[in-house]
């Protein structure tokens, strides 16, 4: 039986730049939901949600993780515990090496939980996690935290927020002091200060609104109801009348212009001290949705293609998606999925619908990050694992063997932009190796293997140098494997520049049967990011339909390795458009590698480009060491987009190749003293100059 209402879950993730205090909020959401009766301390190495070793190691949340907690809106001021809402929390990394993981765990939530760093307000991969909530259209809150450090700005953030992610923004709370002064915050609402007392910030008192402030909280609640009131007819009025509108009515329409992406409650505190932790849970529960409240999930029938909708309902048939595979030493593989209809029970089974298999499902288990607890059945809106499934990947989707086979929409991840190559340090690990390897890649679809055929070696590429850094060291640790590293390589990629035409023609001729296949192709270049596209414009059969897929295969084939240093092309159409075929001699192989051919001569004559991965890049340095930093940034072919100040520091906002940024840790600390930090994520794909495309074609550079 369902313990809990639909209408009372909350699926929701937490997301932030790297640092701005994410897993620290967690931890205080699971000590005042009574999770855990400890605080977990990121600094200490401590904290619950960040259970491998290597987050402990280095303060940073590497993998997501999913958690259940129940809260009742208000408990901390009445006492009582009525109308318990389930959560579903999943916390995710702000490193953009992971940002795998905030993909996958936003794909599967209903709300978001934004925090922000009240010295910094918006970084950069705050505005990369926003962008990729906006693609998955997700209802968010935001949270400005660590109000209480030297240089923390309520205003200064959310203009920040404003400015650079949305003017739809609304402060529902702002601070009493800040820095060492921070005390509590004005609820604009009640009208009413919250204070945190206690030494974890549990006992939270209302009382009046300091004099000095008053003022201040009007003006910002004039403000907060102003926007609310614009987002309904009947409040607009009240509101233009000068009417009192009541606190329910405020939060009803709040609520549904959050759900609708019209407004973004902001609230705020310090995690770290405990301040402002339970008004936000409220906020999770009066505006974010819970599965209900948002439109029906969209997939297709997997043999007739026709669109099918399924509600979070019970009664609907079991339909789920896998978000997440992990490798867990004590059970083996755990396939993290979300319910989106239907129930389900252990031992039923279910159908994988992107590969068409049936499996059977043994144990569900209910994650708490790396503690397990088993249940023996599932509901519409809950976040779970199994064990054992033996076929099923990220982005796959379960339903009812007995149902209609839909297949929801797959996750799409980024391609890697650096590569190293691997070897086993002894022979014992040789073996080992090419087993962990294939574990990782079934976890983490950013990271890929591939054998080099002229070398023999092993190459894995991934998001960036941690990514491929933490890998190694999962290898050495779970799996037990000691591989040595060579130098990281960029992926570099090619492409073409202007529109060229070519003829593959494969004729063999042997004593019996021969081969024959002939094909004219046309190439153009599309614009970055746009992909590939295979064009038919065959008319007449004159090339039979059976072989047109076999010259695609061709091309496809023939696009990963590129004609100017052997790199893979990206970002062209291919056009078939002429060709001959021979009544007894044509077979798929000859037009398979006609059609690789034509590729091939094509592409040399259409301007073939050699591209590379652009960075964004923030660095914050010392006022003093301004010029010597953008100086050495010059001197690695940067871009300077802009520099702004933040406190007594200096921000610089620029563009680099990735190429010339190996090794740019620690040259930043020798110029800065060690005191310049740095942070960076892939922009863009853009043409690498002459000169240098020369050198990495002769083998000069790697």
């Amino acid at each position: 039986m369902r313990k809990y209402p639909i209408e009372k879950y909350r699926n929701i993730g937490i997301i932030a730049h790297i640092d701005a205090g994410k897993t620290t909020v967690t931890e205080r959401v699971l000590f005042y939901t009574g999770i855990s009766h400890k605080i977990g301390e990121v600094h200490e190495g401590k904290a619950i949600m960040d259970w491998m070793e290597q987050e402990r190691e280095r303060g940073i949340t590497i993998t997501s993780a999913a958690t259940t907690c129940f809260w009742s809106p208000e408990e901390y001021l009445t006492k009582e515990k009525t109308n318990e809402h389930r959560f579903n929390i999943i916390d995710t990394p702000g490193h953009i090496d992971f940002t795998v993981e905030v993909q996958r765990s936003l794909r599967v939530l209903d709300g978001a939980v934004v925090v922000f760093d009240g010295v910094a307000g918006v970084e950069p991969q705050s505005e990369t996690v926003w962008r990729q909530a906006d693609k998955f259209k997700v209802p968010r809150i935001c949270f400005i935290n660590k109000l209480d450090r030297i240089g923390a700005s309520f205003e200064k953030s959310f203009n920040s927020i404003v400015q650079k992610l949305s003017p739809n923004a609304c402060a529902v709370q702002i601070p009493i002091g800040e820095e060492q002064n921070l005390s509590g915050v004005v609820d604009l609402f009640s009208m009413k200060a919250l204070k945190f007392e206690g030494n974890l910030g549990e006992k939270v008192k209302l009382e009046e609104i300091p004099s000095g402030l008053l003022e201040k909280a009007h003006k910002w609640r004039d403000k907060m109801v102003e926007k609310i009131a614009a987002e309904d007819e009947n409040l607009l009025e009240k509101y233009l009348a000068r009417e009192e509108i009541s606190i329910e009515d405020l939060r009803r329409v709040l609520r549904q212009a959050t759900i609708n992406y019209k407004l973004i409650p902001v609230f705020c505190g310090s995690a770290l001290k405990n301040t402002g932790v339970q008004p936000l849970l409220d906020g999770v529960v009066y505006y974010l949705p819970s599965p209900v409240d948002l439109p029906a999930i969209i997939g297709v029938d997997s043999k007739t293609g026709k669109e099918i909708s399924r509600k979070s309902d019970d009664s609907e048939p079991f339909t789920a998606l896998a978000f997440k595979v992990a490798t867990d030493p004590y059970v083996g593989a755990l396939t993290y999925f979300r319910v989106y209809a239907g129930t389900l029970s252990k031992g039923s089974y279910i159908l994988n619908t992107t590969t068409r298999e049936k499996e059977r499902l043994g144990r569900i288990l209910r994650m708490h990050a790396a503690e397990r607890e088993e249940v023996d059945e599932l509901f519409s809106g809950d976040i779970a694992a199994t064990v054992g499934l033996k076929n099923t990947s990220t982005g796959h989707t379960l339903c009812d063997p007995d149902s209609v086979p839909i297949v929801l929409e797959e996750i799409t991840f980024p391609e890697p932009v650096i590569a190293i190559r691997i070897e086993p340090k002894t022979k014992a690990d040789q073996e080992k190796m090419g087993m962990a390897l294939h574990r990782l890649a079934e976890e983490d679809p950013t990271f890929r293997i591939k054998g080099d055929p002229d070398t023999g070696e092993t190459i894995i590429s991934g998001m960036g140098e941690l990514h491929l850094d933490i890998l190694v060291d999962r290898m050495k640790r779970e799996f037990k494997v000691e591989a040595s590293v060579g130098r990281p390589q960029v992926a570099y990629k090619e492409t073409i520049k202007t529109e060229a035409e070519a003829e593959g023609k494969y004729i063999r001729q042997s004593g019996g049967r021969g081969q024959y296949g002939h094909v004219w192709l046309r190439v153009e270049s599309k614009e970055r990011g746009q992909g590939f596209e295979f064009i038919d414009e065959i008319k007449g059969g004159i090339i039979p339909k059976e072989f047109i897929p076999a010259v695609e295969k061709g091309i496809k084939e023939a696009m990963l390795k590129g004609v100017v240093a052997g790199y893979p092309l990206i970002d062209m159409s291919v056009a078939l458009y002429d060709g001959s075929f021979h009544e007894v001699d044509s077979s798929e192989i000859a037009f398979k590698i006609a059609g690789s051919q034509a590729l091939q001569s094509a592409t040399k004559r259409a301007k073939p480009i050699l591209l590379e991965p652009i960075m964004k890049l923030e660095v914050i340095v010392p006022e003093n060491f301004l010029g010597d930093v953008m100086g050495n940034l010059s001197a690695r072919r940067g871009k300077i987009e802009e520099t702004s100040d933040r406190l007594n520091l200096k921000v610089i906002d620029a563009k680099v190749p990735l190429a010339e940024m190996f090794g740019y840790a620690t040259s930043l600390r020798s110029l800065t003293e060690g005191r310049g930090t740095f942070t960076m994520e892939f922009d863009k794909y853009e043409e690498v100059p002459g000169n240098i495309a020369r050198e990495i074609a002769e083998g000069k550079r790697r």
